[in-house]
Order: structure tokens, then sequence, then C-alpha cells
């Protein structure tokens, strides 16, 4: 498709990143293989202070894909992994590819009810995660759609150095139960073993680029879970996509905080994948602590460090980086949530105070394209802005409801074409058909239920998701907008604002803010933050009140849950109410 047929106005933004490139026509294993075969003694990994080379990586994800085979998976099933940042889900996720099955990754996280109906709604043949969550998903296992489901338990001493992997077992290892003998389970170890007896040659990898690779999940535009189905040239061209655009390639010998989770479309994609098609080393880390971080941060001098903004935002009160130089960095990239201005320049500050010559850029994307799609050019800043797009991509700026293109500036849904995009939402053709559409100019373009805008010079402009909208007598008020007026003030650390039913507005506004150390909760600091939004924020937008929390509810990707505080104030108004109708009733006997 030409580029003639659609407006590009970003590429004389672009700098040295090409607006075109050349992708890998194989599987996502096979993309890793070739780069083993290039840099055999690279480190490919390193978790808790033991390393893997790529040579290793490549024959311990063998050995992986051929006790998958011993255990029944064939091309094309589904195998689901609810595993952290550790050496086994690298190896299972890419063993599975190896084989042409589907890895479906799940928070290991997610409650016994969500696992369960993860699996069923996969028609998974197996499950692998690590013993710490045996107890909550060994009790559903005989509840499965299909009883003959495989459990396969690791442990994270298994990847540790003798020394440590003791130290572990008798810490943290000692909290979890340790499963009894009966079941359709199989320890790790003995899983690899199976692989081992298995003397067979494995095939060549029969996948397609065009393949289904792996399924993630998201709420979609409607919110609602979906498992949304990604191939492997989406996970390919990511890659080769981040690797351009970030302005730095090759990365090859570079190093990767890998903190994000690999569940995820930021961290898999990004962390994981993105790294080893380009020859880095990701530096697992199974949980975020900020201490754990920072110490990370010293000690293994990163190049790449993706992340949030709250995990930006805790870096900047880690005490322990307080000396640190980061003068290693040569990428500080930000995605999963709007990256406020002010946060922005807070994290500049701090980068330049520790020696690192550069600035945190946004990107901007979703999981029906993996992750990021956009990103702010290494050499040009537009406040405000989450960037242009990557190469082969191509956005533009549609009325909602519509297909009709939108001139610069006019803010209206914004859409996404390019390689990354999903093949579709797995068993959803209705939900795949109101999100993939076919536009005049031929191209298939994503509908990304996401508020914005894009200037005459193609840089993009996020407002809100499309969902997350207050109206409130007859005006709409987006609550990302309100959250980056109020999160300036001095003495704001978070803030969430939310729609609450009104009798007379429809909606009206309620912010609920935590403080940072060192501020008290009372009414003379409420009055002052009210005041300051009087400031900058339209009457009609104004929040009628503010409730302090120690801390806000987040969910399993580190956002702010805004639909738990939803759900709570729904509930204290409907006790409200009953309470009110029992004392009218009672008024009037």
């Amino acid at each position: 498709m030409s580029d003639s047929i659609v407006r590009t106005p970003w590429k004389d933004y672009m700098g040295e990143v090409p607006m075109h490139l050349e992708y890998f026509d194989g599987s996502m294993f096979e993309a890793v293989e070739n780069v083993a075969k290039k840099y055999p003694n690279s480190i490919a990994f390193t978790f808790m202070g033991k390393s893997t080379t790529y040579r290793q990586m490549i024959r311990e994800i063998e050995q992986c894909a051929k006790a998958l085979k011993t255990i029944g998976v064939r091309e094309g099933d589904k195998v689901t992994i609810a595993m952290p940042n550790c050496p086994q889900a690298v190896d299972s996720f890419y063993a599975l590819n190896r084989i042409g099955a589907v890895s479906n990754m799940i928070h290991p996280l997610s409650a016994a009810g969500e696992i369960k109906f993860y699996l069923n709604f996969s028609k998974s043949k197996a499950i692998l995660t690590l013993d710490q969550f045996y107890g909550k998903i060994a009790p559903i296992m005989p509840e499965l759609d299909d009883p003959d489901t495989k459990l396969i338990i690791a442990k994270i001493e298994d990847e540790l150095f003798p020394h440590l992997a003791l130290g572990y077992a008798l810490t943290a290892g000692r909290k979890y139960p340790h499963p009894e003998r009966k079941g359709n389970y199989i320890w790790w170890k003995e899983f690899l073993r199976k692989g081992k007896k298995l003397n067979a040659y494995l095939p060549k990898n029969a996948q397609k680029p065009e393949d289904g690779a792996s399924i993630l999940y998201s709420g979609g535009t409607t919110g609602t879970t979906k498992g949304i189905l990604l191939s492997n040239m989406n996970f390919n061209a990511l890659g080769l996509q981040t690797i351009a655009a970030s302005g730095f390639a090759p990365i090859n010998g570079l190093k990767m905080l890998s903190v994000m989770p690999v569940f995820h479309g930021f961290g898999l994609g990004i962390g994981i994948h993105t790294a080893l098609i380009g020859g880095a080393c990701c530096i697992l880390v199974p949980k975020f602590n900020v201490a754990t971080y920072a110490d990370l941060l010293i000690k293994k001098q990163p190049n790449i460090i993706p992340g949030v903004p709250t995990l930006f935002e805790a870096l900047l009160r880690a005490d322990k980086l307080e000396n640190a130089d980061l003068s290693c960095l040569k990428g500080v990239f930000c995605g999963g949530d709007s990256l406020s201005i002010e946060l922005k320049k807070k994290v500049d500050e701090f980068l330049k105070a520790h020696n690192a010559s550069v600035q945190i850029r946004q990107g901007y994307g979703l999981t029906e394209c993996v992750t990021a799609s956009c990103l702010t050019p290494k050499n040009y800043n537009r406040v405000g802005s989450i960037g242009v797009p990557f190469p082969d991509t191509y956005y533009k700026i549609v009325k909602p409801g519509t297909t009709e293109e939108l001139d610069a500036n006019f803010e209206g849904e914004i859409c996404i074409s390019g390689p990354s995009v999903m093949l579709r939402y797995v068993d959803n053709p209705e939900e795949t058909a109101n999100t993939l559409r076919r536009h005049e100019d031929g191209r298939i373009w994503l509908h990304t239920g996401d508020l914005g805008k894009m200037d005459e010079d193609g840089f993009v402009f996020f407002s809100q998701r499309m969902k997350r909208m207050i109206i409130t007598s007859g005006y709409n008020v987006y609550p990302g907008q309100l959250e980056n007026i109020i999160d300036g003030h001095e003495k704001v650390l978070l803030s969430c604002v939310i729609g609450v039913k009104d009798p007379y507005k429809v909606q009206k506004v309620k912010a609920f803010v935590v403080l940072r150390p060192g501020f008290e909760a009372n009414d003379e600091t409420k009055k002052e933050l009210l005041d300051y939004c009087r400031q900058h924020i339209a009457k009609y937008a104004m929040p009628y009140d503010i409730e302090f929390r120690d801390e806000l509810p987040k969910t399993l990707v580190g956002k702010v849950a805004y639909r738990i505080l939803e759900e709570e104030e729904a509930d204290r108004q409907a006790t409200q109410e009953a309470v009110q109708a029992a004392q009218d009733a009672s008024e009037n006997k």
C-alpha cells in the first residue's frame, strides 16, 4: 500500500528512523534463534545473579519444546503461562512457539475464578506456573472443562545458583505449600526430563509469520475481557520497529531492565521479545520493588529501562538512588498510561541530576497492537504529545463511530494500521468487526476506542479513553485531563477522577487524592486543592468533593483502578439511598 494513499505528515520528524523496514519471514522462535547464531556467547538474560547465554537459552527452549510434545501438546494447541518474569516463563513462551502451539498469557495473581475462566476460554491443554500459586490453581483443576489439563509447577530456586537456591528455599520458599502427590500435575524438572528422554529430532518450525502465536487479554473498547490473538509478525514487527524508533540501534550487547510483566504486551513485546531479537540482555525482574529496582539500576547499569508512570513516580522517591550514576542509560521509555507533563519534567530533571544524557520518551499503544505503536522522536519533543508513528505504522483521527478522517488538531478516535495490529479477538467476530475496519483507503484500521488528535506535523496527542468519559450537565469531561491538572499541585502524589451519579447533572465529578509524604489530609488542604482546581478547571468540570486516600487501588498492570472507585461510590450511594428510604417509610407510618 503506497504512502500516498494515507497522510503521513510525521515523516519529516522521524530523523534517521526509516519509514519502512524489512521484516523477518518466520516465527518468533526462529527470529530469536537467528540472533543466537550470531551471538551465541552473548548473555540473553540474567535472573537473580545467574546469567544465561543465547546458546544456552536456545538449548533450554528446545528441551522444553520436546517436553511439551511428550505431554501431548501439538501444533495449534493452547497452553497457559501464569508466571512472573523468570527463565521458565521465557523458555516456555518460545518453546510453545517452536512447536507451533499458542501461548495463553495470564497474570499469576489472578483470582482462582479468573484463572478458571482463562483456561476454559482458551481451551488450554496445560498450565505452567510457580509453586507459590499451586494452592490457588490446584483446586480449580478438577472443575475445568477439560479434566485432562496438565499442571506444570516450577520453582524460582530451580533457576538459582545452589547457595542462593538453598537460601531462597529456607526463606521465601517456606511460605508456599508443597503440592501433594496427587492430581494431574508435573514438577518442572520432571517435566524437562521427559523432554530429555525424547530423542526424536524436532521438525523445523512450521509456523508462518501470519499464524496466531499468543493470546493476551484486554478490556477492549467495551470494557469486557477479550482474548487478543497476536501473530508472529505482530511480535517480530513490533521488535524491529521499536529498535528502529529508539534511534540508537543496534541494541546487541545492551542491557534492558525487564520489570514490566511478561503476561502483558508491554513486558512481553518490549521487555522480552524486542530485547532478544535485537541481541540485547534482559535483566529479568520477577516482582517490582522500589529498593530492589534501585539496586539493579546501580549494580547492573542497564542501558534501557521501559516502565509505566507509577514506576517512574516511585523511582523519584527511592533514597538509594540519591547519589546513583545513571550515565549508562541510552533510553528511558514510558508507556501503559499517560505520562503527565509534570511527571515528565520531574523525571527529566532526575535523569539530568544523575548524569544521564537522555530524557524520558513517551510511547502509546494498546494490546491490540501488542503494545507501543508510536514514540516521542529522539530529537523532537512536543509538549503533551505521545510521539509519532513507528515505521510502517499509520495513524489517523476519525469522527467517532465513523471512518471519516478529521483535519489536523480536531479531536476524534485514534485509528492505527500496520503490521503489529492483531489478527482478531478470540471467538468474538462481532467485536472484531467493530474494532478492525476496512476504510475507503483499502487498509484495515484498528479503532482504538481512544480519543486524541494529530497536529499538522503528525504529532499525536492522547486525550482519553472514549469509554472513560464523564457527562455532566451536557458537557463531556475527560478524567485524565483533570488528573493531569490535580497531579501538578505540589502536595499531590497521585489522583483519580470519577463520575458519580447525580439526579440533576447525570454525573458529578469527584476526585480521589493521595498526598505526598509530609502533608496532612485535612479540611485546610482540601480547600487549598479545590481553590487550585478552580483556577485551572472549568466550572462545569470542577470536582464537587476531594476524598483523601492513603493509596489508590491498582489494576494488575499497575494502572489506577478507577472502576473500583466507581463501584465503591455506587455502593455507598445505594446504601445511603436505602437508609433514607427506610427513614422516610418510618416517618410515614
